[in-house]
């Protein structure tokens, strides 16, 4: 248990930030794997939007620290191959 008044405050955020990157992060691997599902089934339009959406959220998840950059990358090239085929 911490003893400073500014190690217990740091115990509380931490836990607080540990939350709520985690339900950023089920929220983007949810999204993920609906756009890959229904990726097959969706008009040329709606793909585009599809792919412009997953682009903004997997860069704002990656500006936020919850994946490198690299791996965003690699996500964002795999979305776009799949909206392709």
């Amino acid at each position: 248990m911490p003893h400073n008044k500014s190690c217990k405050k740091r115990l509380i955020t931490a836990k607080n930030q540990n939350e709520r990157n985690r339900q950023n992060r089920a929220m983007m691997r949810g999204k993920i794997k609906t756009f890959r599902t229904g990726v097959e089934e969706m008009s040329a339009e709606d793909k585009a939007t599809a792919v412009t959406e997953m682009y903004s959220l997997i860069d704002t998840q990656a500006r936020k620290g919850l994946m490198p950059k690299r791996r965003a990358a690699r996500l964002k090239s795999r979305m776009a191959q799949a909206a392709t085929k």
